[in-house]
């Protein structure tokens, strides 16, 4: 049975895209999916000093391990200020000094949502244009808008949403079903 990890880029504890992707998690049938939390990973500021003087985190080591283990991958990014979360890109500058190849081409659902009308299209443009560049194999992409208008009680309430998300999950899980095969 395949692995799927799902997290958000966030750390706030009561993250609406961690809401999201546990949300597309629990769409996907026939697969162990675990729900990741940046929290668990907590990491120093990167910097190249920093890097010098203590090497590589025993938690950057970790999360990537799981990205590695995994069959694919479902992220739901916060956007801040029109780009990544700080502890999202303080993670990723860490995992892709250990391995630039950070994604190792699973298949990617890449997500994002706020509270705003925009649904996080700032950063999924950035994401979509960075990830790739770390062996991301993004096979589609899903934007939230309104998050307290659309998301109530664990799940998307606007039937055209949800649909469209529904969709995207499948073509996921298509894309993890055909990444399995191949393997064997």
């Amino acid at each position: 049975m395949s692995k799927v990890i799902a997290f958000a880029g966030s750390n706030s504890k009561t993250s609406i895209n961690k809401q999201l992707a546990t949300y597309a998690s629990k769409l996907l049938s026939n697969v162990n999916v675990e729900v990741l939390d940046l929290n668990d990973y907590e990491l120093p500021l990167f910097g190249v000093d920093k890097e010098q003087e203590i090497g590589y985190p025993e938690n950057a080591h970790r999360f990537l391990e799981q990205i590695k283990s995994s069959d694919g991958i479902i992220v739901s990014l916060a956007e801040h200020n029109g780009a990544y979360s700080a502890v999202f890109k303080n993670l990723l500058d860490w995992m892709s000094r250990i391995e630039g190849k950070t994604f190792y081409g699973k298949p990617m659902l890449l997500m994002a949502t706020s509270t705003g009308k925009r649904g996080g299209q700032n950063v999924l443009g950035i994401a979509q244009d960075r990830f790739p560049r770390h062996d991301a194999n993004i096979i589609d992409v899903f934007s939230l808008p309104s998050f307290n208008d659309h998301f109530s009680e664990g799940s998307i309430i606007d039937k055209e949403l949800n649909l469209e998300l529904k969709a995207k999950v499948e073509k996921f899980q298509n894309a993890l079903q055909l990444k399995v095969k191949t393997e064997y």
